[in-house]
């Protein structure tokens, strides 16, 4: 069982402005942020974006990418939607990927530092 998931990010207040709407879509709130990091959860913390302890410039992981669970195909529009409109850049737009199941709703995104994220929904709306 996975505890939380953290990802690198070299300036956290640029990282909020993207994550902070996706999150809030989600069902995440922020539970705590400084200069270091950022951290989601719903009580615990779930998720955190965070400078690097060992100083060195944060990249992203190729073939790593964080998948979201929405509740709605609707979901994953906005998700997608909100996403360019605060500094991410597409992926793939939202729509029904049968390689993956029939009903698997995705959209995938890379945020401001290069990381990919996902949100996806098996709902048949």
């Amino acid at each position: 069982m996975i505890h939380h998931v953290s990802l690198g990010t070299n300036d956290v207040e640029r990282a909020r402005r993207f994550y902070d709407p996706l999150f809030e879509l989600l069902g995440l709130r922020l539970l705590k942020s400084d200069r270091t990091g950022a951290h989601y959860g719903t009580g615990d913390i779930l998720f955190s974006l965070v400078v690097p302890t060992n100083e060195q410039h944060a990249s992203a992981g190729n073939g790593t990418h964080i998948a979201f669970q929405a509740r709605s195909r609707k979901m994953v529009d906005e998700f997608h939607a909100l996403a360019l409109k605060n500094g991410g850049r597409s992926d793939g737009a939202p729509g029904i990927r049968p390689e993956y199941d029939e009903n698997y709703y995705g959209a995938f995104v890379f945020d401001p530092d290069g990381n990919m994220v996902e949100a996806v929904s098996h709902s048949a709306k």
